[in-house]
């Protein structure tokens, strides 16, 4: 397996790059629809319709396998050896931003059910501020990849 992990490494890690890339964008954009859905559609009429089938698409189609493969290619970077050095901070603090980058996927599922019953308990404001979360964690994850602190 670890000489198949170190033949492969070039191309797992082309993957997982292409995999947070598709992750990233379904951060980023879904808090948007949020947004949108609940500034400019009431529970019920024609809008509210097409933005719940926007985003459960979003999260089901793209954000999930992206996320998974995400993980499952980081996992093979992790296990090849000689990439990381457990003894540094870079790989905790990488850790750290990707549980937190699951964390709120999972948070954007929970408030696209929500939607998709009628409840609102979050308001396009408090959207807005937490679309900012995937900004931080990128920062925090490339941060400690590039320059391994």
């Amino acid at each position: 397996m670890t000489d198949f992990l170190t033949t492969a490494y070039p191309w797992i890690k082309s993957l997982h790059i292409m995999a947070v890339i598709s992750w990233m964008a379904g951060l980023f954009y879904l808090p948007r629809l949020f947004v949108y859905h609940v500034e400019q559609s009431k529970p019920g009429d024609s809008r509210d319709e097409v933005f719940q089938v926007m985003e459960q698409k979003l999260l089901s189609v793209i954000m999930t396998p992206a996320m998974i493969a995400t993980w499952i290619f980081g996992l093979c970077l992790v296990l090849t050896p000689g990439i990381v050095d457990w003894g540094s901070v870079w790989p905790w603090t990488k850790a750290a931003g990707v549980l937190g980058m699951s964390w709120f996927h999972g948070w954007l599922g929970q408030r696209r059910r929500e939607l998709a019953t009628s409840e609102r308990p979050v308001n396009g404001r408090q959207f807005r501020l937490m679309n900012e979360v995937p900004t931080v964690l990128m920062v925090v994850i490339v941060l400690s990849v590039v320059v391994r602190f």
